[in-house]
């Protein structure tokens, strides 16, 4: 590991505690440093300033449950402390800390509804970047990445009124079909491979997806090869995904056993199935290329930092909406649809993952409908709708979005 990684993430266990030391850490090539941090109030709202050592890649996303702000830099380590907040009609507290080994983020805690606006501007050899909080935002704020200014081009976002730029914000779902290549997952007593069933369904689901207006949805793998779990959840990182969902149908001793859950990542398992199933989805690695590189042990520790639990939390929000959704659809779900455990795929620190069991293999009746073109598109139809009920707050016709795009 190299030097500027190992004192980043020194650093990132540091900040998790209640004070923020002021000293810099070692710095890794290209790294930027915030040299001060300026926050001042309004009648309005709050501003909060940053002041760079050099251009980093800033984006402003908004998270829910509680409703926050949040601003991420890239490649960037503070030099300055930053606990206290002036008083102010909109943020009640500020958290922040390194949620990678190079990524900082801010969040801000709103105490009312409020959207978040970027600028950025070069200054003296460096860079100031700005958040301006303001009212706004009705019944709160959107999902990750969905601020009403959430700016990978921050000059350009900051003019637009805040519904606009909202409204023209494209997701981005990344797909995850499980398995594949020389791992065939489970394998049904008549040969069906989990592989093949996890990729169909994945690019249907996919489609369906891409129906709606300003979705982006995309897949690990579009054919039958094997990627390395850490490279499924660095995929969804680097396409800066809003959601990743991975599909699975997996195999159980229990036969009987039958119906779609739902998982998110927690160190601990919620019970001994889901224990069971993320043994066998961790074991997929096993057919990875000799000299191969497992996750390193740090990545257990950003399970408890900021962003993980920022992250675990949104998770878990749409896994809930999701069940839900599911048994409103009519797709049978097994006894506590929601269950939780270590699934090394869903570890990305900062994209909000799933993992979505649509049935067992082992289960012959499972089988027949997971090969069945009728209800593959029925459950992919309502995975689809949960997810864009859940980012866009309201019910979409797939269809219709698909006519008026032609």
């Amino acid at each position: 590991m190299a030097t500027g990684r190992l004192s980043a993430l020194v650093f990132a266990l540091l900040l998790s505690l209640p004070l923020v030391s002021s000293a810099v850490p070692a710095r890794a090539a290209g790294e930027r440093v915030i040299t001060r941090i300026e926050p001042a109030a309004s009648e309005e709202g709050l501003a909060v300033r940053f002041t760079l050592t050099g251009k980093a890649k800033v984006r402003s996303f908004a998270l829910k449950n509680p409703d926050r702000i949040a601003i991420d830099f890239e490649n960037a380590v503070p030099a300055v402390p930053f606990d206290d907040l002036p008083d102010n009609p909109l943020v009640s507290t500020v958290r922040h800390g390194l949620v990678t080994a190079d990524r900082y983020r801010v969040i801000f805690r709103l105490k009312a509804p409020a959207v978040g606006m970027l600028s950025e501007r070069g200054e003296g050899g460096g860079d100031v970047v700005e958040l301006t909080i303001r009212p706004g935002g009705g019944q709160g704020a959107p999902g990750p990445s969905g601020s009403a200014a959430a700016a990978a081009k921050p000059d350009h976002a900051a003019k637009k009124a805040p519904h606009e730029a909202a409204a023209e914000r494209r997701l981005t779902i990344v797909i995850d079909p499980g398995h594949g290549g020389e791992d065939k997952g489970a394998v049904s007593p008549s040969g069906t491979m989990e592989k093949t069933i996890n990729l169909e369904n994945a690019r249907m689901l996919r489609d369906v997806l891409n129906g709606y207006p300003g979705v982006d949805a995309e897949l690990t793998r579009d054919d039958d090869t094997f990627i390395p779990l850490d490279d499924r959840a660095e995929i969804a990182r680097r396409k800066d995904a809003d959601l990743f969902l991975s599909i699975h149908a997996d195999s159980i001793h229990y036969q009987s056993l039958r119906g779609a859950t739902v998982y998110t990542l927690s160190e601990d398992a919620s019970d001994d199935l889901a224990r069971q199933i993320a043994a066998n989805e961790n074991a997929a690695d096993r057919y990875a290329p000799e000299g191969f590189q497992q996750g390193s042990p740090e990545v257990f520790d950003i399970l408890l930092d900021l962003t993980r639990r920022e992250t675990v939390s949104f998770s878990e929000h749409f896994a809930a909406a999701l069940v839900t959704d599911l048994s409103r659809h009519e797709i049978d779900l097994i006894n506590r649809p929601k269950r939780s455990a270590g699934f090394r795929v869903l570890k990305s620190p900062d994209v909000p993952s799933v993992l979505i069991e649509m049935g067992f293999l082992s289960n012959s009746d499972d089988e027949k409908l997971l090969k069945n073109g009728e209800w593959r598109a029925k459950i992919c139809r309502a995975i689809a709708e949960s997810v864009i009920q859940f980012f866009r707050g309201g019910k979409a016709d797939a269809l219709k979005a698909a006519e008026a795009k032609n």
